[in-house]
């Protein structure tokens, strides 16, 4: 649309958007930020604290709870206003509880002649939307109108429809899918829109941490490197020639000195390329024709792991048998049980194939720092803990590739990695057990100028 500079008018924690948006240079934009020091006064009064902002030229104004995807917004930007003060952008639906649910409008001659917030009978398909241009003539009718006799607060649609009733409001005609964001279902339903949109354009990465693998990490890249567009193996400083091998393959290979098993995925997801990074061992315990089943269940969370407890899944000379089946177990249903109230459901606590969005990393990364196997607990208390969407689906699970596990190969080992997962869960709980549960979202609406403005 050509806006380089945008005012977000935030409330309620408006220091999450703020935290989350910064000054807009990573999109390419400047943000601004306007309190509205009471937001029970409405969106119409909030919009009203921007007119030193907005004094003379047109602006684009986006309420944030509202998604657009392949839409036509671009063509916002060389609209003919026609003396208009305002254009309401409209769409039609076939679900007309939506029109309920937001504003209903009245179409003459390619005006609108009037605007219904939420209305109780619904006359046609016609949906109003959040996507507006206003001209500075709104704050002058913002300042005059009563609050809402259905709210008690300044309304925006009140505004526009006093505006409608002169004949000066026109609408804009939006194409694409529409989504409005009030509940945390309809929030994870516009993310697994999004997400399914582009999940075909997005770059999958591989990592695949390595010490002393040289048996099996040929087979391991060979398998994976025909569906992901890297496989990246992290070579933590192995004795043999794992990582002659896996470049030979066709991995990209870097050889780092690292702590231990979790530290080595930790430095490969900080440098992995990829949109959606995959994590997967080096000893051929599993497969690449999970890939695809991961990548689809990706497309409505933000983390997939994987589950080795499905016993039809699981090949002869493993050794999730026995004490290591019920190990992962039972420690699954303890995160479960000591973070009940994300309402997780987990049955393997230590499997290591999982995929994650790129971003999703980002978000948690500042919580996990575990060096050994707790890593994988650690990763998935830490989505739990920054209210991550995780899925857990069964994949197969077969007899490792040459060699012997560095972490499982007797009971003592077993027993130090129980001991370590233990620990970190207790941990993790007992350290998050003072952090303020708020599940509120803050408050904001997206204004910006140049050669428009908007809110």
């Amino acid at each position: 649309m050509g806006i380089l500079n945008m005012t977000v008018i935030i409330g309620y924690m408006g220091d999450q958007v703020r935290a989350t948006l910064g000054n807009g240079d990573r999109f390419g934009v400047r943000i601004d930020y306007l309190e509205a020091p009471d937001v029970s006064r409405g969106l119409g009064h909030g919009i009203s604290l921007a007119r030193e902002h907005f004094q003379s030229d047109p602006f684009v104004t986006i309420l944030a709870d509202e998604l657009y995807l392949d839409s036509n917004h671009d063509e916002l930007a060389l609209l003919d206003l026609g003396g208009c003060d305002a254009v309401c952008g409209i769409s039609r639906t076939v679900d007309v509880e939506k029109v309920r649910n937001n504003y209903s409008v009245q179409l003459c001659d390619n005006r609108i002649a009037a605007l219904i917030e939420k209305p109780r009978v619904i006359e046609n398909n016609v949906l109003g939307c959040g996507t507006y241009v206003l001209t500075p003539t709104i704050f002058d009718v913002l300042c005059t109108i009563e609050p809402s006799r259905r709210t008690g607060r300044v309304e925006l649609t009140d505004a526009l429809s006093m505006l409608a009733r002169r004949g000066t409001v026109r609408p804009f005609w939006l194409t694409g899918t529409y989504f409005n964001v009030n509940t945390v279902d309809d929030y994870n339903h516009a993310q697994s829109a999004s997400r399914t949109a582009s999940l075909a354009a997005c770059r999958v990465d591989v990592i695949v941490p390595a010490y002393n693998e040289e048996e099996s990490i040929g087979y391991v890249v060979h398998d994976f490197k025909e569906h992901a567009d890297e496989v990246f193996v992290v070579d933590n400083s192995s004795h043999d020639r794992t990582a002659e091998t896996a470049r030979l393959a066709g991995a990209r290979v870097e050889t780092v000195e690292l702590r231990g098993y979790g530290e080595t995925i930790r430095w490969g997801l900080d440098h992995a390329r990829g949109d959606i990074l995959i994590v997967v061992e080096a000893d051929g315990s599993f497969l690449a024709r999970d890939l695809g089943k991961l990548l689809e269940y990706l497309k409505n969370a933000d983390i997939v792991v994987g589950t080795r407890t499905n016993r039809g899944l699981v090949a002869r000379g493993t050794n999730m048998r026995g004490p290591v089946r019920w190990g992962n177990i039972l420690l699954a249903k303890l995160v479960q049980i000591l973070w009940l109230n994300r309402q997780p459901r987990f049955s393997d606590v230590g499997c290591t194939y999982r995929a994650l969005w790129h971003d999703t990393w980002l978000h948690i990364r500042h919580r996990v720092h575990a060096a050994g196997p707790e890593f994988a607990p650690e990763m998935t208390i830490a989505a739990l803990q920054e209210r991550q969407r995780i899925i857990e689906i069964p994949v197969s699970y077969y007899q490792r590739i040459g060699g012997e596990s560095k972490l499982s190969a007797n009971y003592l080992g077993l027993g130090r990695t129980a001991l370590r997962m233990l620990a970190i869960i207790v941990a993790r709980r007992i350290g998050n057990a003072q952090e303020i549960q708020n599940d509120a979202p803050g408050t904001g609406t997206i204004t910006s100028a140049t050669p428009m403005a908007a809110i």
